[in-house]
């Protein structure tokens, strides 16, 4: 059973997967849509679980520190919703708070440069949010 990772951000979407066992998480790809345009993602994101046989897909919550939801998280429960219905699998909310930032640590880590940096921190993201869950579960 494969699961989906996804970091839904206002021009980009970092995606990851998980291995068939559930247990490690690896980024795929980046996609890129128009400002706030993230019907566009949804096609992609079907290619991507029909190439990889997803069977659930978790999408990161951006809460606030104090733990409100704000704007960014109220697009991403529309998103969730959108998911749903175009690909009839379960989307589970994840909260994402500092993933960008263990994300952006990580590569900083491992000396990636500002410019490599910038074209991967999504899937990075993604990488960190779905291996969250697994850990979790």
């Amino acid at each position: 059973m494969r699961i989906l990772g996804l970091d839904l951000g206002s021009v980009t979407c970092g995606v990851a997967v998980s291995d068939p066992l559930g247990m490690i998480a690896r980024s795929v790809e980046t996609i890129r849509f128009a400002d706030e345009q993230n019907d566009d993602a949804i096609k992609r994101i079907k290619e991507i679980c029909d190439e990889l046989n997803v069977d659930k897909i978790v999408l990161g919550l951006p809460k606030h520190m104090n733990g409100d939801i704000g704007i960014r998280a109220n697009i991403c429960l529309e998103f969730k919703q959108k998911l749903e219905e175009a690909l009839g699998l379960e989307v589970i909310m994840v909260d994402e708070r500092l993933t960008t930032m263990a994300a952006n640590k990580l590569l900083i880590a491992q000396d990636v440069s500002r410019k490599k940096r910038k074209k991967v921190i999504d899937q990075m993201a993604a990488v960190q949010i779905l291996q969250s869950y697994l850990d979790r579960n």
